[in-house]
């Protein structure tokens, strides 16, 4: 890479902004040419072929309004409003006009292919240099002045297509794993029906009738990082998501307090968020051997089942994050939306819940760990490659 040179990015492109956007009725109509906003580059974050946009522009418009067209393979950067500071990212699959408020570089083929200066603009952030005013903006100089590093055009092409491959293999990771977590709740209301109207007429209990009961966690002052796997922590709220537990969301525990093995998470502990946003307070998940000495936090309930058990904690966690029951669950909830509500140990106690027979929860939790462990496998394959990539990124881009 050292011998590679570093030349500012408006000597490889052609770098403008877009157009303000029409303002009329009959400047738009469904048939029309693709127009760019912001929202349709902020829809994906990272988009390497963007073509869908909310609005189209008619022929009138174009004329009327002196709109510009840009050729497909078109990198766009925000470079004023809100979305400056989220650094989307994103290129044309498709010829469109764009708004004002998106850089435009279109790539001088024959010095830079649009593949490698996308993955380059990846690593382009510039949210620090950026003028702060009522909001934020980047100006065009500033753009312009951008570093790429520019090997020959062969080198580009193998080093976008190894990117390019990882970035496929990140996202049909990401739509598999989407789909075989989709499964599960589909599956659950195959099984049991909907829990609200119990269309299958399992019998009904409160949820304090099958505990033995439930911990509350403790929250003491902790250090700044995450810890190792072999330190202490204490799990963060977002360790409890309704797509599953996730053990490294967590504190660390300073080496000057004593850890609680009596609050520690273990494999197959059923959790509940205590305390979080009125959409995510009551989110429960079952812990996996990632919670190894990770302490339950008091925002987080445990709730044990007494002994015989007559749920299962998979059961369970699916039916509380199932949309259709989150109602009942948002109702335990005190305290303003604003406030962090939180739920007490009573009113989840009181909560009902159908309770349909063990055999069936046992089958339903098999399948669901299957569905998850197919899951994790695919979280793991593109894990992989993010690290693949990030790593030749830093190499190439530095």
């Amino acid at each position: 890479m050292s011998a590679w040179p570093l030349v500012n990015l408006e000597e490889v492109s052609d770098i403008s902004a877009g157009n303000p956007a029409p303002q009329e009725a009959k400047h738009f109509c469904e048939d029309g040419h693709p127009f760019v906003r912001m929202q349709d580059v902020g829809r994906k974050h990272i988009d390497p072929a963007l073509v869908e946009t909310t609005d189209r522009v008619s022929p009138l418009a174009v004329r009327e309004c002196g709109l510009r067209l840009y050729p497909a393979g078109t990198l766009l950067i925000p470079k004023s409003g809100a979305s400056v500071n989220l650094n989307h990212r994103a290129m044309l699959g498709q010829d469109a006009y764009v708004v004002s408020h998106l850089a435009t570089i279109i790539p001088d083929q024959r010095k830079v292919l649009p593949s490698y200066l996308f993955h380059w603009s990846q690593r382009y952030d510039p949210r620090s240099q950026a003028q702060v005013t009522s909001l934020p903006s980047l100006p065009l100089s500033l753009i312009k002045a951008a570093k790429v590093s520019l090997p020959p055009l062969e080198e580009q092409r193998r080093i976008g297509g190894l990117l390019d491959r990882a970035a496929e293999i990140r996202r049909h990771a990401d739509a598999a794993r989407a789909k075989a977590r989709a499964i599960i709740p589909a599956l659950f209301l195959d099984l049991f029906g909907d829990p609200v109207t119990n269309p299958k007429g399992w019998p009904v209990a409160k949820l304090g009738s099958l505990l033995g009961r439930i911990d509350g966690g403790w929250s003491p002052v902790c250090g700044d990082g995450a810890p190792e796997p072999d330190q202490w922590g204490v799990l963060k709220l977002s360790a409890v998501k309704s797509l599953g537990f996730v053990g490294s969301e967590a504190k660390r525990l300073p080496e000057t307090i004593a850890p609680r093995e009596d609050l520690e998470v273990r494999d197959g502990d059923l959790l509940i968020t205590r305390k979080n946003t009125i959409d995510l307070v009551g989110t429960a998940a079952v812990a996996d051997g990632s919670g190894r000495n990770r302490m339950l936090p008091d925002t987080i309930f445990r709730l044990v089942p007494s002994d015989p058990a007559r749920f299962l904690p998979r059961y369970v966690s699916t039916l509380i994050n199932l949309p259709c029951f989150r109602p009942a669950i948002r109702q335990l909830a005190s305290g303003s939306a604003s406030s962090m509500p939180g739920i007490s140990k009573g009113r989840l106690s009181a909560l009902e819940i159908p309770l349909p027979d063990l055999p069936l929860q046992t089958a339903f939790t098999e399948q669901a760990q299957r569905l998850e462990a197919t899951a994790r496998r695919l979280d793991v394959a593109a894990a992989k490659a993010q690290a693949m990539a990030a790593g030749l990124s830093a190499e190439v881009f530095g």
